[in-house]
């Protein structure tokens, strides 16, 4: 490594979000209404030369999401040889939980210390509504609890908050998040989809009117979550996370860059552009791929402006969230 990776603003880029597939098994109304059957996929062999060039650059952590991982064959293998890239600290991934009763314990044993299950609800009816037919609460469910028993490091539950869908039952989340070992975390909806998003300072206040007493708390992991500690009245506490893209941007510590399933690098969540960088890979040029990397991220604007662009942005499907 010549000198640590970093954006035009200095902040050293030390976290890849990487997609292996745009396809899905859900069609959940935020993200990218639709089933997505087919779409891109990076072959085993371009990413883990895509991770190597990141390693060397001085990235630590990988995150693999997708589309839906766990649809991609061979995840288990994916992240055993990203496990094994000198360099990188630790492997994670999201799921939407469906297929990971029986996952959960192989992509252990492969090295993927961390993960976000996707849990909007505890309702099967609003599970339907909010990801599809294809959707079984009880699935995911059984996924979560298969993964409290593999033992991972970090097991978050993730729920994005939508207006008239879901804001009830927050507390609820939070109390079934911490009884099965986990950090309950709540996202701000962002405009890649449908919905009406409710902003995190009122998370905050119907967790409290839900029976949630709320304490800072200094807990910080590699994303953007701002977490407290939180307790109810029947003893259960633990974690929770807030992340607000919206109305508490996260920009200014931002860490991370994306590839998505289709090789583009997307320096920005918020940015429409994209810096192929399949062609290389495949050839094996990775002073080039390198060289590509750092200027994409030395073009990245200081903010996102995700709220001014509205209807441009790349569906969150497409970019690996």
């Amino acid at each position: 490594m010549t000198s640590p990776l970093a954006d035009a603003q200095g902040r050293r880029i030390r976290y890849l979000r990487l997609s292996l597939t745009e396809a899905c098994n859900f069609a959940c109304s935020y993200c990218s209404p639709g089933p997505h059957r087919g779409g891109a996929a990076l072959p085993r062999e371009a990413i883990a030369r895509l991770v190597r060039v990141f390693a060397g650059l001085g990235v630590e952590r990988v995150r693999l999401t997708g589309g839906e991982p766990t649809l991609r064959p061979d995840l288990v293998d994916v992240a055993r040889d990203i496990a094994a890239v000198p360099g990188i600290q630790e492997v994670a991934l999201t799921t939407n939980g469906q297929l990971l009763d029986r996952l959960a314990a192989p992509l252990r044993a492969a090295g993927v210390a961390r993960l976000n299950v996707s849990l909007d609800t505890l309702r099967p009816e609003r599970m339907t509504r909010l990801s599809g037919r294809a959707a079984s609460l009880p699935r995911v469910l059984e996924g979560v609890a298969a993964a409290g028993r593999a033992g991972y490091a970090s097991l978050k539950l993730n729920a994005v908050v939508v207006r008239g869908l879901n804001e009830d039952e927050l507390g609820d989340l939070a109390r079934f998040a911490w009884r099965q070992g986990a950090i309950m975390r709540f996202i701000e909806l962002m405009p890649f989809g449908e919905g009406e998003p409710v902003p995190i300072a009122e998370v905050k206040s119907l967790l409290e009117a839900q029976g949630i007493r709320l304490t800072p708390d200094a807990t910080r992991g590699w994303g953007p979550a701002r977490h407290m500690r939180g307790a109810a009245a029947d003893g259960v506490e633990g974690l929770v996370g807030f992340i607000g893209a919206m109305t508490e941007s996260f920009c200014e510590d931002c860490n991370r860059v994306r590839v998505g399933a289709d090789g583009a690098l997307r320096a920005c969540l918020g940015g429409r552009d994209r810096v192929e960088l399949l062609p290389l890979l495949l050839a094996g040029d990775d002073a080039a791929v390198a060289d590509r990397i750092r200027a994409a991220l030395l073009a990245k604007g200081e903010r996102h402006d995700m709220a001014g662009r509205r209807g441009e942005l790349i569906p969150m499907i497409g970019t690996g969230g």
